[in-house]
């Protein structure tokens, strides 16, 4: 699946390269550092699916991990493939998954909906305790089109960030259930509703990778599901490159292509200086049913670039908005999701504003 390459990525004043917290070791921060092997991670629990390391799963990784963390628990992940569905309950807060690339590291799972899953137990990975992080490993489901429903990473976990992933399926891809979450140089991609859910979330430097959905179908980047004026939710999508697959490109002419329905009325979602390519439609966004949360959803864009991103043609629901700076500032990094009070002790990089 290799895209079709986009525009190059704009610069940003505000990047903050960051340091480290007091608590992580030196090879610790090596490991969250580093761009080789040139780490030893002897003092890591270390999963190999070849059984030379310390768990031949992950499971049995953060099962072993102490519950209610206040450290990382850092468990680094071998070169495999490892077929399983991974929990992370509640209680093992501070999990750090590390693997060795994401063209080399890969957790995949295959349970959808239309094999009896709900679709929120369907997840390869479900990530339910606080301050998660995972970098450099591919997360799939590879239930495939045909079986609706089927989700690669759910995360429903406060202060969730991950860096250098790949999040691979086709219908709801990755489940942005609740809280804050960052997304930095991931790689998403998905056919219908792929990114979905009702945290507060950002995605910065991502490629956002639109594949071939079945005959008869649409596809559609985001369902952002806030249902009520009170919440601070939303789906940002920033400095992000909007794709689609050769496959799609291919197509185009059969099927139509959204940046986003909404999913509740209160619907929440931005594009920020991204580049869109010219398989989206158009009109750019599509209903969820009937005119529903029209008024009452915001959807905005926002100094994008690229053939897909003018918004003369653009629907013209009031709920739809060309912002202007102030307005684009309130869904960045430091608004959104409050990042300066917890991304720096990530070790990964971030723009904290436009």
């Amino acid at each position: 699946m290799i895209p079709k390459s986009g525009g190059g990525k704009k610069g940003h004043r505000n990047r903050r390269l960051l340091g480290f917290p007091s608590w992580l070791g030196r090879r610790a921060r090596r490991i969250l550092q580093s761009s080789d092997d040139e780490y030893d991670p002897s003092d890591v629990l270390t999963v190999a699916a070849d059984g030379t390391g310390n768990f031949s799963t992950i499971n049995d990784a953060i099962n072993f991990a102490p519950n209610n963390s206040y450290d990382r628990i850092i468990i680094y992940v071998r070169e495999g493939v490892y077929e399983e569905n991974v929990e992370i309950p509640s209680y093992k807060t501070n999990i750090v998954l590390l693997g060795d690339g994401n063209d080399v590291t890969f957790i995949t799972g295959n349970r959808s909906v239309r094999d009896g899953w709900t679709t929120f137990r369907s997840a390869t990975v479900a990530v339910s305790g606080e301050g998660f992080l995972a970098r450099d490993i591919t997360i799939d489901n590879s239930a495939g089109p045909e079986k609706h429903q089927a989700v690669a990473l759910r995360v429903n976990a406060d202060f969730t960030a991950l860096y250098r992933c790949s999040i691979s399926g086709f219908q709801d891809t990755l489940y942005v259930h609740s809280f804050r979450q960052f997304y930095r140089e991931c790689d998403i991609s998905g056919t219908i509703d792929y990114i979905f859910g009702n945290a507060a979330v950002v995605f910065q430097a991502c490629n956002i990778i639109t594949r071939m959905p079945m005959p008869g179908q649409f596809t559609v980047i985001t369902a952002q599901s806030r249902d009520s004026p009170d919440e601070t939710t939303g789906i940002s999508i920033q400095n992000c490159s909007i794709l689609a697959t050769v496959e799609l490109y291919g197509n185009s002419n059969r099927f139509k292509s959204y940046l986003g329905r909404p999913w509740r009325m209160y619907s929440t979602t931005v594009y920020i200086e991204s580049y869109i390519d010219d398989f989206i439609n158009p009109s750019g966004w599509t209903k969820w049913s009937n005119d529903e949360g029209l008024d009452t959803l915001y959807y905005g864009e926002y100094d994008n670039y690229g053939p897909g991103s003018g918004t003369d043609s653009r629907v013209t629901w009031p709920g739809y908005h060309v912002m202007e700076y102030d307005v684009a500032y309130n869904f960045s990094v430091s608004e959104l999701i409050t990042g300066e009070a917890w991304l720096d002790s990530t070790a990964f990089p971030y723009d904290d504003g436009i």
